[in-house]
């Protein structure tokens, strides 16, 4: 009988451990509540198609449309003119940019001159003997013939017996030898072709010039060229004479420019076009970098937004009665914030800035705020904007 008490309350404080166990362990449970379902409040955009301007952006460094890089063909000693031969010096058209000391080569011309007139006078006795009727003509040569100015042109031949004449008595020889020595000496002094300013100056007062030495750079201030280079996708909508919109990089001054050439083959490493556009303005300067906006052409039937709201490159969020979903597009044209799109109806409703985390059913909630309507600059509307 004791053995069977013993036994009974053995198991019965088997048990008994086993239920406390058991409740200690479920005592330390925690009651993990139901998480609420959070719904996102977005801000949307009622779609209205309209007509986009495409534009091209692109940049360059403004070059002086006409330069001018000075060389001597001669030798001599520079000398000082009126004006400093020095970096930023403006020089008006036809005034002495170089002048090179040419008083020895000056002689030799004066010399080959005198030579000429002597060999015409020499002849006036011959040929008011046997041709009286050319003697008037040949006088009036010599009387016109100034050693301080440009030799004249020889008179016109007017018989076959005049020109042998002439040719015999070495006349023509003289003569152009004597036109060789002063072309010679007209590039002892070099002029300003136009207006403009010196922007590389190599050479000062005083140095010892040699044939082939280059002295410096001349360019008009007054027109610029800027080269940019264009996609070959878009070589179709570019054409001479399009109006350009150009802006610095803080886009605190804008410039109108023109396109003048486009190179007619694509540069196969980049696989763009070089288009040049032309502007001019007093404030500009050579060298300074600019941001080119060309209008290429018009998507019709179309919205621009930002980039971040397109997915998978093809695909955007509509709104549907609350729900979240999502429609094909078509991309018309990427710049480097927005996007062009084409297959949008009008009337949908749109996000108008992304959503994280979004999905197609996701549920959301739209905000009810004043409506304003956005225009872009050609006056058609785009879209209908939710005010933040």
């Amino acid at each position: 009988m004791r053995n069977a008490i013993l036994a009974i309350l053995g198991l019965a404080l088997i048990f008994g451990a086993i239920f406390g166990a058991q409740m200690l362990i479920n005592s330390k449970s925690k009651f993990k509540p139901k998480s609420a379902k959070v719904i996102k409040t977005v801000f949307v955009d009622t779609i209205q198609n309209g007509s986009v301007p495409i534009k091209i952006n692109a940049n360059g460094n403004l070059v002086a449309k006409r330069r001018l890089e000075l060389f001597s063909e001669v030798q001599g000693v520079f000398k000082g003119g009126s004006k400093l031969f020095r970096t930023g010096q403006h020089y008006q058209k036809g005034q002495n940019l170089i002048r090179i000391d040419a008083s020895e080569y000056y002689a030799s011309v004066q010399s080959a001159k005198s030579n000429l007139y002597n060999l015409v006078t020499s002849i006036m006795p011959d040929l008011r003997l046997d041709y009286p009727e050319i003697y008037d003509k040949w006088q009036h040569y010599l009387t016109n013939f100034d050693m301080n100015k440009v030799t004249p042109e020889l008179p016109e031949v007017a018989s076959e017996k005049e020109k042998y004449f002439i040719t015999g008595r070495n006349i023509y020889t003289t003569y152009y030898n004597v036109k060789n020595l002063e072309q010679r000496l007209s590039k002892y002094r070099i002029s300003a072709p136009f207006s403009g300013v010196l922007t590389e100056a190599l050479v000062t007062e005083g140095t010892l010039i040699r044939p082939g030495q280059k002295l410096g750079e001349f360019i008009d201030t007054s027109v610029y060229e800027i080269e940019v280079a264009i996609g070959k996708e878009y070589s179709s909508l570019l054409k001479i004479g399009e109006s350009v919109v150009l802006s610095d990089l803080n886009k605190l001054n804008t410039y109108t420019g023109v396109v003048t050439r486009i190179n007619g083959s694509v540069d196969q490493a980049t696989q763009t076009i070089t288009t040049f556009i032309e502007v001019k303005d007093t404030s500009l300067k050579e060298g300074m970098y600019l941001e080119a906006s060309l209008n290429a052409r018009k998507a019709e039937n179309a919205i621009e937004i930002d980039r971040s709201l397109l997915q998978d490159e093809n695909k955007i969020f509509v709104v549907r009665d609350s729900i979240l979903d999502m429609i094909d597009v078509q991309p018309v044209y990427f710049s480097e914030k927005k996007v062009i799109l084409q297959g949008v109806s009008d009337g949908d409703i749109i996000l108008n800035k992304p959503v994280p985390g979004a999905y197609a059913g996701m549920l959301i909630k739209v905000f009810q705020g004043a409506e304003k309507k956005s225009t872009p600059s050609n006056g058609n509307i785009i879209s209908v904007n939710s005010k933040q």
